[in-house]
């Protein structure tokens, strides 16, 4: 076999700065660029790479560890070391790439025109959009984020680990078909719902991908072109498009101090979805007379209540407002619950509580969209509660959010009096109201440069007539010492000149 000769001309240093993938080792990181650099070209199969002594002198690491790193592919099949010979690429595994470029030319005259086709445009509705660097901002106001500073790595990493035992991975690894990990419903069932009130058996419980996907399968499933639907206007856009998506009588419900008004418009519905808890994006909580009420009405006018129990732990008061679901008699609540919320947004884990007959064509419908939830987050989830780690979270959380709610709430008399704040019972954000004229949407989008995410009110109503002079302010994302610097510059934008387009 001919000697491909070695890349001696290649600038090592140059690709490990390039490719390399910090954090992690320097092992691990001289690995990550010599993947990049094969799967790249910049490395063809069969060349060689320079001894391990010459390549550790190039980047200046140690041989051991370059020679470990080179060890690593070799086991992976990445690289072929031949005795008395080094190191050199591996050939390719048969079809693994395709080299032949598309025709463009070709491929324009005869192309479908999907617009055409499309039976539905989700693509077009109004939704909450939010910026990609928000971390890299110095004042994100931002909501339904994380802070990284509180999140708990080590217990977190600690049920990582957990799972993957071999133990763990044997239960996890293989496909689940529409089946929920067991010890995931099991902390829901145990320690979950209890604490909201809710006593309901195993089989009324289904894993979903946070309360987003519990209100599309609901939707696909209960609603139709005729249903009658009714939704909190402000209320929670990604339910009210899920909605929309299936009935063309999707009906906003007002909205005040306690939460959903009770009026006549919520006997014509069939379905009334309700964030009684903290209100999607007002904050307010509805009181237990008016959740008695409302429950009273549902089994009147024979209506379903879908009850998303948004941000119920996080709660400043010592006496939390019970679910409807625990009120509920009847089975006239279906109930949505979310751990995305509180552990972390994009683990996207969330459950619904509902009959038993209705969750097995829930479980069945989500089958066919996803099968089931990743069984190893739903593991780690479990193990993270059964630890006692996700109610110190809480704790940790409630404290720290209570602190920031009251800075933000002492900047805004300070710095920006005229925007009026409503004042929670907790959550993660605050809702305020400016003076006639303003516009939240240039408001925000001045701001924005300027290092300042805040999100715009009127895309939590269902037309975008209403909600210009609205914000909605979060703090879950922002350190305490930010959050008076930050409300200061939008004092000075609004001072400073006109908020209208």
């Amino acid at each position: 076999m001919p000697r491909i000769g070695r890349t001696g001309e290649l600038m090592w240093l140059r690709l490990f700065q390039r490719f390399a993938q910090p954090p992690g080792t320097l092992q691990r990181q001289l690995c990550d660029m010599l993947v990049q650099a094969v799967a790249q070209g910049f490395l063809a199969p069969g060349a060689a790479l320079p001894a391990s002594r010459t390549l550790a002198a190039e980047l200046g690491l140690s041989r051991t560890t370059v020679t470990l790193a080179l060890q690593a592919l070799t086991d992976r099949g990445i690289l072929i070391g031949r005795q008395r010979s080094g190191y050199f690429v591996a050939p390719p595994l048969p079809a693994a790439s395709i080299a032949a470029q598309p025709d463009h030319q070709a491929l324009a005259g005869g192309a479908a025109d999907w617009r055409a086709r499309l039976q539905m445009q989700p693509s077009a509705q109004r939704n909450i959009v939010k910026p990609t660097d928000w971390q890299g901002q110095p004042y994100p106001f931002i909501y339904g984020q994380f802070d990284g500073a509180l999140f708990p790595f080590r217990d977190w990493r600690a049920c990582a680990l957990e799972s993957l035992q071999p133990q763990a991975v044997r239960r996890w690894a293989p496909d689940h078909l529409d089946r929920d990990d067991t010890a995931l419903v099991d902390q829901i069932h145990r320690r979950l719902l209890p604490a909201r009130g809710i006593w309901v058996e195993r089989d009324e419980i289904l894993i979903t991908c946070g309360v987003q996907q519990a209100s599309f399968l609901l939707a696909m499933l209960l609603i139709g072109p005729d249903t009658r639907v009714g939704i909190e206007d402000p209320g929670y856009p990604d339910a009210r498009n899920n909605f929309s998506l299936r009935s063309a009588h999707v009906t906003a419900l007002p909205v005040d101090g306690d939460g959903l008004v009770l009026g006549p418009k919520l006997a014509g519905c069939e379905y009334v979805y309700v964030t009684p808890s903290h209100q999607c994006p007002t904050t307010v909580t509805m009181p237990l007379a008016r959740r008695q009420a409302l429950l009273a009405m549902a089994q009147r006018d024979d209506f379903v209540v879908i009850e998303d129990d948004h941000e119920s732990e996080l709660n400043f008061d010592s006496q939390p407002t019970p679910a409807l679901k625990s009120l509920d008699k009847s089975q006239r609540v279906l109930y949505l619950g979310s751990l995305s919320k509180t552990l972390a947004h994009g683990l996207r884990l969330g459950y619904l509580v509902a009959p038993a007959a209705l969750v097995r064509e829930l479980r069945a419908l989500r089958r066919l969209m996803m099968r089931h939830v990743p069984t190893n987050n739903q593991q780690s989830a479990a193990s993270f509660i059964a630890h006692g780690y996700h109610e110190a979270y809480l704790r940790k959380l409630n404290r720290v959010y209570r602190e920031r709610a009251a800075a933000l709430h002492t900047a805004l008399a300070r710095h920006a009096p005229t925007l009026h704040a409503v004042v929670a019972q907790g959550g993660s954000a605050v809702w305020v109201t400016g003076q006639a004229g303003l516009d939240c949407q240039a408001l925000a989008e001045r701001l924005y440069p300027q290092g300042v995410v805040v999100e715009r009110g009127d895309i939590f109503y269902q037309t975008g007539a209403h909600g210009q002079q609205q914000l909605r302010i979060g703090y879950s994302s922002i350190p305490l010492e930010r959050i008076e610097a930050g409300v200061k510059i939008i004092g000075q934008a609004l001072l400073g000149s006109d908020t209208r387009l």
